[in-house]
Order: C-alpha cells, then sequence, then structure tokens
C-alpha cells in the first residue's frame, strides 16, 4: 500500500513539473513578444500574448557563447514524436498540433465560448486561461493564466506608454515609461522586479538614442527568465 501511495506522489509530481514557464521576452518598444513553456524532452513551446502557439522546438545551443538559448528567438528542429489532430476532429481544432512528445495540448471547442473556439485549453497537465469579451478592452483575449501562474495587464484606463502591456507575471511585477516620458525611450521597460532599466534620451548622440544604457537584458526572477530586447 505504501508502494502504490508513494508510485501515486511521483506521478502527481513528475506531471505537475512537467511543464513551466521556462522565458518571457518583451520587444524593444515593451510590449510582449512571447510567453516560452518548457515540456518534456527539453522541448520548449512559444505562445503569444493571445495564447497562440507561434513555434516550438529545442533550445539551440552555441559552444561559443553561453546561454546562447536564451538571447534569441530561434529554435531548433525538433524530431521526436509530433502528432495533429485529424479531419474527423472538432472543425476549431482540426489539423492543429495534437501531441509534442508526450505532451498532450488541447483546445476549446466550436461550442465553446465564441472568443475561446480554437484557443489553447491545456499544455499537458497546465491549464490556460485567456480574458473574456466583458473584460476591458486592452486585455481582452490575452492570456490569463499558464497552470498556477496569472499573467495581468494594464487597462485602457492607464497611460497610453503602457497601456494593454504586462503588468504582473505570477508576482513579479513590471513597470514601464509613460508617454509623457521622453519620447524616445516612452513605452519601454522601466523595471522587473526590483531590476531597473534606463534608455538613452532625445538629448545624446543620435546613433545611441532609445538603446539601453543600463539594466541586463535577461533576469532570473521568481523562477522565470525575464529577456528584454
Amino acid at each position: 500500500m505504501k508502494k502504490f501511495l508513494l508510485a501515486i506522489a511521483i506521478s502527481l509530481s513528475t506531471s505537475g513539473f512537467s511543464q513551466q514557464i521556462a522565458k518571457i521576452t518583451l520587444g524593444t518598444s515593451g510590449s510582449l513578444e512571447m510567453i516560452s513553456i518548457a515540456v518534456d524532452d527539453n522541448v520548449i513551446i512559444n505562445l503569444t500574448d493571445d495564447g497562440t502557439m507561434s513555434k516550438f522546438g529545442l533550445e539551440p545551443y552555441n559552444i561559443r557563447t553561453e546561454g546562447y538559448g536564451d538571447y534569441t528567438d530561434r529554435l531548433d528542429p525538433y524530431n521526436g514524436r509530433i502528432e495533429y489532430y485529424s479531419a474527423n476532429d472538432n472543425e476549431a481544432f482540426r489539423g492543429k498540433v495534437k501531441y509534442i512528445g508526450k505532451t498532450q495540448i488541447t483546445y476549446f471547442a466550436s461550442y465553446d465560448e465564441e472568443s475561446l473556439k480554437g484557443k489553447i485549453k491545456s499544455i499537458g497537465a497546465s491549464l490556460v486561461g485567456y480574458y473574456l469579451a466583458f473584460e476591458d478592452k486592452a486585455f481582452t483575449g490575452k492570456l490569463k493564466n499558464i497552470g498556477s501562474t496569472t499573467f495581468s495587464y494594464f487597462s485602457s484606463f492607464d497611460n497610453q506608454g503602457f497601456r494593454g502591456k504586462l503588468k504582473t507575471a505570477g508576482p513579479t511585477n513590471i513597470s514601464y515609461y509613460a508617454s509623457y516620458d521622453d519620447k524616445i525611450y516612452g513605452g519601454k521597460v522601466k523595471s522587473i522586479g526590483n531590476f531597473s532599466y534606463t534608455y538613452y534620451s532625445s538629448f545624446d548622440r543620435p546613433e545611441y538614442r532609445g538603446a539601453r544604457k543600463s539594466g541586463q537584458p535577461l533576469q532570473y526572477i521568481n523562477g522565470i527568465k525575464f529577456y528584454v530586447k
């Protein structure tokens, strides 16, 4: 009996940790470009802010650059098991990716909420949620949670420099320069957690304007890598 319970505990533990948010990429304008999910077989699945799967594959490796995969959008091909939903499956997700290795991906069906039809419903054991049509238009349709990690966004009442941009990822707060700050860096990332970013202003040399002045492009905060381009 003890062995049986131990086996169940190990199984649940394994499934619970088989998917995790590996990296969040923010573009030069501060926009959320992708959320990277790490699943079994070292596969990375990249999602856009509305939950669309943009690509999947293996993190690239460069012997001359440590952590090369953290600083690129490129993924190497995955040659393992890849299955797709068939023509006989629900019209909302037929032809879409069903399995990547051991990880199953499910989708909302044609009979689900209109705004959810065809969107990813789960990745492995992690349920995926979205902000619905009745919520603030600045983030309607965007990812609300992946598993236990929740996401919030600045509302339509916030400054236009960061309206609709990612506000929190789990316990981590993200702030941006406002539109009334220097126009060269208005909207860019100002801080992630306790880490700050500054940029060259419109008064600096033309070739420097808008470029990052301080702040590391890659930060590891609360178990997630944040990459600011």
